[in-house]
């Protein structure tokens, strides 16, 4: 079967972000914070969400990053033609390389994933397969589990489907709340996701059917960045 590495860049590339989010932003900040510290080599091109008050958009252009609202039309929880036409159109202007999905609460299905195929890339607060969907770490409590923790996943057409990049556990500990768990993950989740756009940035990322292989370790301590509140 064959190997393919995602995109393999020159030295002269400088590797290009689109960020879509549809709250506050932790993760985008992240993010955004280790390409302006140079630990991620990258720039986050735009900031595109599907709520107009989102709080990333404000954490972006805080930083100075083009942020935007599209409307997301009329379905609850996907975009409509026009809509996600709006959002490609958007994220090819920016030029951008990797499509980077940060607590974006839609689903995407059409020509955006088409054209951007490999190259969209989300963060789901469980070790997937398990406990897909909403609300995951409630799932986790509810189910009884002993462990759960953070998946970094391709998108594709289903929900939570897509092939694992990568996985860090989270213990679930005695007398844990939905909320003190759900916490202690998004502080890994601050951790793996920058660690793994940054994989991607330097071309250390290959895809051999549903196995992704990471060519160096992820370099947590590198890729982290400070926690936004």
């Amino acid at each position: 079967m064959e190997t393919k590495r995602i995109w393999p860049m020159s030295n002269q590339h400088i590797f290009r972000l689109g960020i879509l989010g549809s709250g506050k932003g932790s993760n985008a900040a992240a993010i955004a914070d280790a390409c302006a510290a140079g630990t991620i080599p990258a720039r986050v091109a735009i900031v595109l969400s599907d709520v107009e008050n989102a709080g990333i958009l404000a954490q972006a252009r805080e930083r100075g990053i083009p942020a935007r609202y599209i409307a997301p039309g009329k379905f609850r929880t996907k975009l409509d033609e026009p809509a996600e036409a709006a959002f490609l159109e958007a994220l090819r202007a920016a030029e951008v390389d990797l499509v980077v999905l940060a607590g974006f609460m839609r689903i995407l299905k059409g020509e955006l994933l088409q054209a951007f195929a490999q190259k969209v890339v989300n963060i789901h607060p469980a070790l997937l397969p398990a406990f897909p969907g909403l609300e995951s770490w409630k799932q986790a409590l509810d189910w009884g589990a002993k462990l759960t923790g953070v998946t970094v996943h391709f998108v594709d057409q289903g929900i939570d489907t897509g092939a694992i990049i990568a996985q860090e556990p989270v213990p679930i500990l005695p007398g844990d709340t939905a909320e003190s768990l759900h916490g202690r993950i998004q502080e890994v989740e601050r951790k793996i996701y920058p660690a793994v756009v940054g994989a991607f940035a330097r071309s250390e990322v290959s895809v051999q059917g549903r196995q992704t292989i990471l060519t160096k370790p992820l370099n947590y301590q590198q890729e982290r960045a400070p926690a936004v509140s």
